[in-house]
């Protein structure tokens, strides 16, 4: 079957080559069966009814409206780790670029003038005032121990630093994922406490809006080296600034310039590099291609951030994606609606996620389409997908 795939920004050609050669893929696409995005806006698009998925080739998925895409039963992916080291890599980065105050003298050395032995005198005189401190021997406080936060943990281990670490909704890959060496911090207060750099990696929620803030700041290690390569919203730019002006703060490196702080010596802010890297964009274009081309194909879920992961293996050349909520005894209806057109079920699963659920049913014959339209009818029932081989 041709399916019509409409790309809202450049996506890599890799990603895209992981799809079947029969997809149409387009920027300016009518009626597209999904639609995959970097970093468009999707809140104010008007999105076509045809519309039944929705890839961020990325991590974040603030760009899109979840919610209005779940009362619709389209599926939101997006790619994490695929990312990981990109961002991992850009932290290291931004610790040495604080540590060793090398913007402030990258600053200095452009106001420098004269010929080279007025240069040297200059050199001389003045770099004792970016004196640093080395990475080995420091601690490194993570908040947020996903993908990104124990790749840096690791990297960090191996520099010789101490790490601590505080994430109270790890999952259990996670957890294996994490170096044995990572200590455990009991809250944010306790990890600011004790780090000499805290780097972020959660995503913008209300619970971690402003999650830095003035009470946080004022905990913090006097000298300490703030990074936010996560999201802008997660450092409360006011509390930030006085910190740097108090001293308690000696850098704030960010990936989000600010009005308020970009004047700022020691405030580093660079232009959304975090996942700017060929690799990255790769790796997170054929994850996500991935993962919206099974859906598309078989209605398997991987890495949804609305629906839960659900697979099946196909034993029959008729299956059934139902996308519900999560209400009592809609297995039942199903099974009754499936049941009164003598229609024999071969293998069913049901995964739930909070309010959203989603069944894969294959059947050993064709399905009519008044059953499909039976089904689609059932109170709760989002969208109804039927697909044959």
């Amino acid at each position: 079957m041709t399916r019509k795939i409409q790309t809202l920004n450049s996506i890599s050609r890799k990603g895209l080559s992981r799809l079947p050669e029969s997809y149409a893929v387009a920027n300016d696409m009518a009626d597209p069966d999904a639609i995959l995005v970097r970093s468009q806006l999707m809140h104010e698009l008007p999105i076509p009814a045809s519309v039944m998925a929705i890839g961020r080739a990325g991590a974040g998925t603030n760009n899109i409206p979840i919610k209005a895409m779940s009362e619709r039963g389209v599926v939101v992916f997006n790619a994490p780790g695929a990312n990981a080291n990109a961002v991992k890599e850009l932290v290291i980065a931004g610790m040495l670029m604080g540590t060793r105050n090398i913007f402030p003298a990258l600053t200095f050395v452009a106001g420098l003038q004269g010929d080279d032995e007025a240069l040297h005198k200059q050199v001389e005189a003045g770099k004792k005032h970016f004196v640093g401190h080395e990475l080995r021997g420091s601690t490194l406080g993570i908040i947020g121990l996903g993908a990104i936060g124990s790749m840096l943990a690791d990297a960090a281990i191996q520099l010789g630093m101490n790490v601590i670490g505080f994430d109270p909704e790890i999952t259990v890959d996670a957890a294996w994922r994490l170096p044995s060496q990572v200590r455990r911090a009991v809250s944010v207060d306790d990890l600011v406490k004790r780090a000499d750099f805290i780097s972020l990696h959660v995503p913008l929620l209300p619970a971690t809006k402003d999650l830095i803030n003035t009470e946080r700041v004022k905990l913090m290690k006097k000298g300490c080296i703030l990074l936010n390569f996560s999201r802008e919203g997660i450092v409360n730019e006011q509390a930030a600034l006085d910190g740097l002006n108090e001293g308690r703060l000696q850098a704030y490196i960010c990936d989000f310039p600010n009005k308020l702080l970009r004047t700022h010596p020691r405030f580093v802010a660079l232009p959304h590099l975090g996942a700017s890297t060929e690799e990255a964009e790769e790796n997170c274009a054929i994850m996500v291609a991935d993962q919206v081309g099974d859906y598309l194909e078989n209605g398997n879920i991987l890495n949804a951030v609305n629906f839960p992961n659900i697979a099946m293996p196909r034993e029959s050349g008729f299956r059934l994606a139902i996308a519900n909520a999560n209400v009592p005894n809609m297995l039942g209806q199903i099974s009754t609606a499936l049941a009164s057109a003598g229609l024999n079920i071969h293998n069913m699963v049901n995964k739930s996620r909070g309010d959203l659920a989603f069944t894969l049913v294959d059947v050993e014959s064709a399905v009519p389409q008044a059953i499909i339209d039976k089904l689609t009818a059932i109170c709760g029932v989002l969208r109804v997908r039927y697909l044959p081989v």
